[in-house]
């Protein structure tokens, strides 16, 4: 079957699947202004750091667009002056609505990188315009096909790494969250290593974690591995140690700004098991030295609380969702940040679209030179 798609563009509209309402309900949304993008990703409708990253830069394209077509020309394009101060607060408040998303960073300075190098050149407005609306098509669509280098690049390394002796059965790796289509622009960046393997006939099994609260894994992977036809195993997220005790796992494979990494980690090291981390360049942040400065989103406590579904009733699946709360009303002391910090030390190796970091022996931080 075709794999999910987060974004859709076709005949001047930029759509997105909301995600919310996933695996039961597919509804694509009609995003028609910044603003709009702004909210998707604030709310969650669109999560997914590669995927954030290419709603907003396609919001911008589209804005710039309906602008040089309209009727009456806007102010903001009688002048490259007035250009610049009209597109430079409109990606300050993209970025504002997930700061922590390193994607939608890189992609925000991607775009103000643009609009100040064609002001440097002396452009004029209308060429202005053009190479900004190219520059967040770019972004958007360079994203598919370097997650199928790193997929490459990741599956590869494991299969090296394990050995043709442990891997003759096919493989087993567990990952966490959601970093497929869903969350990119396609194909995906961990779970994008799990469908290489299955698409090159190395995999066995794949399984991910329900992740709580949002339960990106139990709506949203499970969603992906079962349009795919990928063979696969739900758990809940307390239950990683005992799959570790009592099932053979080659490796746990995750993205970055997931949420329940941290803890798979220390269970992989305990056991032995390769813990893979698989990102976009774009991901990398070389201005933060260490997990201790990377700033930590905490999302309403309320969101901890709920649960949406679909209703379900003598065994049958009703159309119709509902959100209802599980725990007592009033409930106070919610811990909820948006993600963890996995330490390098626990990291096995790191991989990007330009290949694979592995720690040297004895260290516990990585040289990525050589892939980023």
């Amino acid at each position: 079957m075709a794999p999910l798609t987060s974004i859709r563009t076709s005949h001047g509209k930029l759509e997105i699947v909301n995600q919310l309402l996933l695996p039961h309900v597919t509804e694509f949304i009609h995003v028609k202004s910044v603003e709009e993008a702004h909210d998707a990703i604030k709310s969650m409708k669109i999560r997914g750091a590669p995927a954030i990253a290419s709603l907003a830069s396609l919001s911008l394209s589209y804005y710039l667009t309906e602008a040089l077509a309209a009727s009456h020309q806007p102010a903001f394009l009688a002048s490259p002056e007035a250009l610049k101060a009209h597109v430079e607060p409109i990606l300050n408040f993209l970025f504002t609505a997930r700061p922590t998303a390193v994607n939608l960073g890189a992609a925000t300075r991607r775009l103000r990188n643009t609009l100040t190098s064609s002001l440097t050149s002396g452009g004029d407005v209308q060429s202005i315009v053009k190479a900004l609306i190219a520059e967040g098509h770019l972004i958007a669509d360079e994203d598919v096909g370097r997650n199928k280098e790193m997929s490459k690049w990741g599956g590869d390394w494991l299969l090296s790494h394990v050995g043709p002796d442990k891997s003759a059965g096919g493989l087993n790796v567990m990952t966490v969250c959601n970093t497929g289509s869903l969350a990119t622009s396609g194909y995906g960046t961990a779970l994008g290593l799990i469908t290489y393997l299955h698409e090159t006939g190395k995999l066995n099994k794949a399984y991910y974690t329900q992740t709580t609260p949002y339960h990106q894994g139990s709506r949203l992977t499970a969603l992906e591995l079962q349009t795919l036809e990928i063979p696969s195993v739900m758990l809940c997220d307390t239950m990683v140690g005992s799959l570790f005790q009592h099932h053979d796992i080659h490796a746990v494979a995750v993205g970055a700004d997931r949420i329940g990494t941290y803890n798979a980690a220390v269970l992989a090291a305990r056991h032995g098991i390769p813990f893979i981390v698989v990102a976009p360049i774009s991901t990398v942040d070389l201005d933060v030295a260490d997990g201790s400065r990377i700033p930590i989103e905490q999302r309403p406590p309320l969101e901890a609380c709920l649960v949406r579904g679909a209703l379900y009733d003598a065994g049958k699946t009703s159309d119709e969702q509902a959100v209802v709360m599980i725990t007592p009303p009033g409930l106070e002391g919610i811990y909820n940040p948006s993600f963890d910090v996995t330490p390098a030390e626990l990291i096995t190796a790191i991989v990007t679209e330009k290949g694979v970091a592995i720690r040297k022996e004895g260290e516990k931080t990585f040289d990525l030179s050589s892939i980023v």
